[in-house]
């Protein structure tokens, strides 16, 4: 199998190295070889954030290149913009309609772009929006978006429910377990 690539992407605190270790976890489950990196950015004071996970029969570095990833799963519309130029031709977006101001937007240097998914999709990227933020709040936390983002991406995977299951309770502290599943189904049905 030829190495598949994941850029999870978005802003400091929300909660993008639980979904790339969940993600690394199932991965490794179904028997692929799978590379996660470490976070990179400003995880500390709410910057960009980006992790990879690449997985397939041999994988050899966890960094994945200009126009080599498979999926974009972004946690804000802005990271999701900034990181498009690493989507293959054919890949995937999925992301939160979230939108949280920059730095420049804070300081009023610069405002939020308009029609994100709109400019996205001009390029030809395939993009999967979601209010994400709503769904988790549903389940219970706003915490909650990085597991509702993984029911949503669940969708592009030919993965059992229950590998899914497995790899949350493996990863979910036992106290949060029930309202991270509930979030994960609000996201795969959404």
């Amino acid at each position: 199998m030829e190495t598949k690539n994941i850029m999870i992407v978005g802003v400091g605190g929300q909660g993008s190295l639980l979904a790339s270790k969940l993600l690394g976890h199932l991965l490794m489950e179904q028997g692929y070889d799978v590379k996660v990196s470490e976070v990179h950015g400003m995880s500390q004071r709410g910057g960009s954030v980006v992790t990879y996970v690449r997985y397939g029969d041999k994988v050899s570095s966890p960094v994945i290149d200009k126009g080599e990833a498979d999926y974009i799963v972004s946690f804000e519309l802005l990271e999701a913009a900034r990181w498009l130029s690493y989507l293959k031709p054919d890949g995937q977006i999925v992301t939160s309609t979230q939108q949280i101001d920059p730095m420049p937007v804070i300081t009023g240097a610069a405002s939020y772009p308009e029609n994100l998914v709109e400019k996205m999709r001009s390029t030809g990227a395939k993009v999967d929006v979601l209010d994400c933020l709503a769904l988790a709040e549903e389940a219970g936390s706003a915490k909650a978006v990085n597991i509702v983002l993984m029911g949503r991406l669940s969708h592009y995977f030919d993965l059992p429910d229950e590998a899914w299951q497995k790899s949350l309770e493996a990863m979910v502290p036992p106290k949060f377990l029930e309202l991270n599943k509930k979030a994960f189904e609000l996201g795969k049905n959404a």
